[in-house]
């Protein structure tokens, strides 16, 4: 295990980080599918990257794997946030926040709306 900056990552091949990527992103989309309805946004899972489109305001984010660093990258409202693996909460996580909570956060952020995933 690595050490950085108080926080411990942990070391992990490339097909260990695929793995885990992909299941995050794939339970992501489920959580944007179900919830692309009730808000009126498109989520489309293509060439390994997830893209998420509003039309009212418009606007494009898109959640996409770095393996070279092992991380999961997210570009939503002009920002990029880079996502660690957490052994503690079991999935990518930044600032506290995981996935599916810097997500539901920044499409709230767009819509204008409370919204949880």
């Amino acid at each position: 295990m690595e050490v950085t900056r108080n926080r411990v990552i942990r070391n992990m091949d490339d097909q260990e980080f695929r793995d885990l990527s992909d299941h995050a992103l794939e339970d992501l989309q489920q959580k944007l599918l179900t919830a692309a309805d009730q808000y009126g946004f498109d989520a489309d899972f293509n060439n390994g990257a997830l893209t998420i489109e509003f039309e009212d305001p418009p606007a494009r984010f898109v959640v996409s794997p770095n393996s070279p660093v092992r991380q999961i990258w997210v570009s939503a409202h002009m920002k990029s946030h880079k996502l660690d693996w957490d052994p503690a909460k079991n999935t990518f996580a930044a600032g506290g926040q995981t996935l599916a909570e810097l997500i539901g956060e920044a499409i709230g952020k767009q819509l204008d709306e409370d919204v949880k995933l």
